[in-house]
């Protein structure tokens, strides 16, 4: 295998500095080395920073992939402008034909249902997501499409007539649908591009079907990035470790808590398979009921054991956190892309909970960070700024005591897959060779945190990406 020199880069602070690249591994490093055997390429980083590569430790690929033949609704102004955007974006597409629109919001875009959606849109499939991810809103063409048996997630009016409202049933539209894999090659791309060479897919409904698509994108180079999968179930990573198996992903609705009982189950079967447990969530009584979870499960919580996103953190559940050795994996640009609404919808007594950073870090508990996508932007490099500034899009602060300074904003994307909030990765030798060079000094590149300053990506060695 043919090997890759960096000429001319800054390492860990040290200017002037050759890496060599062999096997997927880092060879060498040193000023001025020697040229290697023939065929070995070779980089000017022209004194750019060579950094690990950044992972993203939350994100759901094939719901990404999909939303780009999605239509967006996160900036709706009402029930008319939605019904306006709707309408012209089923007319352009033939009778009949599934539409799928993501991101609508009830207090921007007013109420949904199944007779709402008829009337503006009679001719078509149509199914809307809500901003969450947590709900589906079809039309009655789109539930007369997915046959007479209906699951107890599609919800009923008080005559039993269902509204067109599904709470989290994403397994069983997909079932129903059976349609192709979005592609996957945008998304790999757009990632490369912003210096991530790393994925964990967070999604609960993996299964053995929607990995072995994950797993032939990571084949074909359509997803360049090294790749790891979250499940609620079984999975095995394939021969050739296609993706690695990471935590058993467990998900309740704040709506329905299940019985504490329930939960610690979940974990005990995680800790049958040889998994950490990743637990999304997104409200205080999620949280609460997850704390008490682990608290009680046999052994309480084991390294690798994560929260997911950590939307709301009481002060007091941040000691029980760090007792527990539990890390956040959250998503700090939702303060700058729904900080807004949260400041009209949240108590104001309650809004230093949101999203939490630097005092988790603070009392010793791990924090990584991450896109949600597609319920949040894939830049990593927006979310640095987010978690940097702490503002709304209108400029308003959200919990300014949580901020962080831009070099802790970028250790939050170099944990390892394992321990995403540990220490970060490293260029050194030995290190898999997963790499972002920029375009700048480290210090040049965290003054501006913008996916721009990102020169060239490699993952195993290889570059994957390189800015014209």
């Amino acid at each position: 295998m043919t090997g890759l020199v960096i000429r001319n880069a800054e390492v860990e602070g040290r200017g002037g500095l050759d890496v060599r690249l062999r096997d997927g591994l880092v060879a060498e490093i040193g000023q001025r080395l020697a040229r290697g055997e023939r065929g070995e390429d070779e980089v000017d980083a022209q004194g750019g920073a060579l950094i690990p590569g950044l992972i993203d430790h939350h994100i759901h690929l094939l719901a990404t992939a999909a939303k780009a033949d999605s239509l967006a609704l996160e900036d709706v102004s009402g029930p008319d402008d939605l019904a306006a955007r709707l309408a012209a974006w089923v007319s352009a597409r033939p009778a009949g034909r599934w539409v799928r629109a993501v991101g609508w919001h009830e207090r921007h875009a007013g109420p949904l249902d199944r007779v709402v959606l008829d009337a503006i849109a009679p001719d078509h499939p149509v199914r809307v997501q809500d901003q969450t991810g947590a709900l589906w809103i079809l039309n009655s063409r789109a539930l007369a499409q997915l046959g007479d048996d209906l699951p107890a997630a599609v919800e009923r009016d008080a005559a039993g007539r269902p509204t067109g409202r599904i709470w989290r049933g994403d397994a069983w539209l997909q079932a129903r649908l059976g349609r192709a894999p979005p592609p996957l090659t945008p998304i790999g791309a757009a990632l490369a591009a912003a210096g991530v060479t790393g994925l964990t897919d967070a999604s609960v409904t993996t299964d053995a079907a929607s990995a072995a698509v994950l797993a032939g994108a990571a084949r074909a180079g359509d997803l360049p990035q090294a790749l790891r999968l979250m499940s609620g179930g079984l999975l095995a990573a394939p021969p050739d470790r296609a993706f690695s198996v990471g935590p058993l992903k467990i998900l309740f609705d704040d709506r329905d808590l299940p019985p504490l009982e329930e939960v610690t189950g979940k974990i005990a079967l995680a800790r049958s398979l040889g998994r950490a447990v990743a637990a999304h969530c997104v409200t205080a009584a999620e949280l609460a009921v997850m704390l008490a979870a682990f608290d009680q499960a046999p052994g309480d919580a084991r390294p690798g054991d994560r929260i997911e996103h950590g939307g709301v953190i009481a002060p007091e559940a941040i000691g029980e956190l760090k007792r527990l050795g539990l890390t956040v994996v959250t998503q700090p640009a939702f303060v700058f892309e729904r900080g807004d609404r949260y400041r009209a919808e949240v108590d104001p007594g309650e809004q230093p909970d949101l999203y939490r950073c630097a005092s988790l870090l603070a009392a010793g508990v791990p924090v990584a960070s991450s896109s949600d996508a597609p319920y949040g932007s894939l830049d990593p490099w927006a979310a640095m700024r987010a978690a940097v500034r702490r503002q709304t899009r209108s400029g308003a602060p959200i919990g300014p005591g949580e901020a962080v300074d831009p070099g802790r904003a970028l250790q939050l994307y170099l944990g390892r897959f394992e321990d995403p909030g540990g220490p970060p990765r490293r260029v050194a030798l030995g290190q898999a060779a997963d790499l972002c060079l920029l375009k700048t000094p480290l210090a040049g590149a965290l003054a501006e945190l913008d996916a721009g300053a990102v020169a060239a990506t490699i993952v195993g060695g290889r570059v994957v990406h390189a800015a014209v």
